[in-house]
């Protein structure tokens, strides 16, 4: 019996620390996208346009962002992810996306992972706050 109990105290305790480590796009910290402009210019953050290439060229990205899709993301951080993840150093990682729902997903996975992030939500968002945009083929301003 007290083998028992304490089995089962043993899962309990595991499963409550896999929900408690869980991080969800909801507990991400959301930012104005004119506070995360003024970050970005001051060098403490990086923000990134998760969208498709297509959604790129159709409406155009936030001048200062690094593009990557999420796609790319899901599938393995390679390539330009793993280059990026690797060189961003302590930066905090400023996310966006058409709404903001994807920009949460992948911000999510990486504070599970560590890293300093927050959701600046849609591109929307960043035009509504006339902060300046570039065609997505036009390179991001140097920093």
């Amino acid at each position: 019996m007290k083998r028992l109990l304490f089995a089962l105290s043993l899962f309990v305790s595991a499963a409550f620390a896999a929900d408690v480590a869980k991080i969800t796009p909801a507990d991400v910290a959301k930012i104005a996208p004119a506070d995360a402009a003024k970050l970005v210019a001051e060098g403490k953050a990086v923000l990134v346009d998760v969208r498709e290439a297509n959604e790129w060229a159709e409406t155009g990205v936030a001048a200062p962002a690094v593009l990557l899709a999420k796609s790319e993301f899901d599938a393995g951080r390679t390539g330009e992810w793993k280059h990026f993840l690797a060189s961003v150093g302590d930066k905090e990682i400023i996310l966006a996306c058409r709404s903001g729902h994807r920009a949460g997903i992948v911000a999510a996975a990486l504070a599970a992972e560590g890293c300093k992030v927050a959701n600046a939500g849609g591109f929307k968002d960043w035009q509504a706050a006339s902060l300046p945009v570039r065609k997505a083929d036009a390179p991001a301003p140097a920093k």
